[in-house]
């Protein structure tokens, strides 16, 4: 009877597999923990270069710059706010923040099929789900630390004190960007053997879907054209759900997607990623791996 009452006893397959899925994703999540505290030069790359970008251009811009929110109510039509290119740059700066992590966490995926670890743990008898789950995690959870702390840094002096409650999901909403870009790294780096191909397909696919996710440039401002890439642009929400966390509400830009929609559409984003991460690794490769 004893072991009737338990459904771990009574089911020791699907005990076995949870327990070495779970082991072995936080080993290997702690691995990825351990490595980019011991790459000092990633997390200078991955803060530096995005709070540079976002200070120079921002403050070159940021005289020419206004964004003007027209106040809904028939009876109050005048400009209520003016919003300054730092400050709305702000939010897509952390978005390269998550996005620059994610690319460096994925990358190391090149490196470890290189000298052979990754062929160790592919050879063990874990699910390979372990591995996309690992990774995606690290490298959500490395994303959110940086941007919470760039976020941190600066948000009394570009925000003003204002929106302070809404830290906490804006830090939620950091970790659910960093998992989906995470994935899609994951699913560029998966089938290349060299890193100089990684990091030009991230030119071309990657840091074009940060230029075009409302990040640069308001998305009701850009030509009709290019509004129809931008809606296509997984990222825009993303970015758009970011925003209304991290931005006062009277300083949100006018005609973009929903917030409920952005939040879905975000949902969307991140499980198609994972799903696909997964795919790609349980699959042979064409090298037979």
């Amino acid at each position: 009877m004893g072991a009737m009452d338990d459904p771990i006893e009574s089911n020791p397959m699907q005990s076995g597999i949870y327990g070495s899925f779970m082991a072995a994703t936080m080993a290997l999540w702690h691995r990825e923990m351990v490595r980019f505290i011991r790459q000092r030069n990633r997390v200078i790359s991955a803060l530096a270069t995005p709070v540079v970008f976002w200070l120079l251009l921002g403050s070159g811009l940021d005289r020419s710059f206004r964004l003007i929110r027209v106040a809904e109510s028939a009876m109050d039509s005048h400009p209520v706010s003016q919003v300054g290119y730092l400050e709305y740059f702000f939010p897509g700066m952390v978005v390269m923040i998550l996005l620059f992590t994610a690319i460096f966490s994925t990358i190391s995926v090149i490196e470890d099929r290189r000298e052979g670890f990754l062929q160790a743990v592919l050879a063990a008898p874990i699910p390979r789900m372990a591995i996309v789950f690992s990774k995606v995690l690290g490298g959500a959870s490395l994303a959110t630390a940086q941007g919470a702390l760039v976020m941190l840094l600066f948000w009394p002096w570009v925000i003003g004190g204002q929106g302070f409650a809404m830290i906490p999901a804006a830090i939620v909403v950091m970790f659910v960007v960093g998992v989906a870009l995470t994935a899609l790294g994951m699913c560029m780096a998966w089938p290349m053997d060299s890193t100089a191909g990684f990091h030009a397909l991230m030119n071309l696919l990657l840091m074009p879907m940060w230029f075009l996710s409302g990040a640069v440039f308001p998305l009701e401002t850009a030509p009709r054209w290019l509004q129809i890439v931008m809606y296509a642009n997984p990222l825009t929400y993303g970015q758009q759900v970011l925003r209304w966390a991290m931005c006062p509400p009277e300083n949100l830009s006018t005609g973009s997607v929903p917030l409920a929609w952005s939040m879905v559409l975000l949902g969307g984003f991140v499980v198609v990623s994972i799903v696909l991460a997964g795919w790609l690794v349980a699959r042979p490769r064409g090298d037979g791996s």
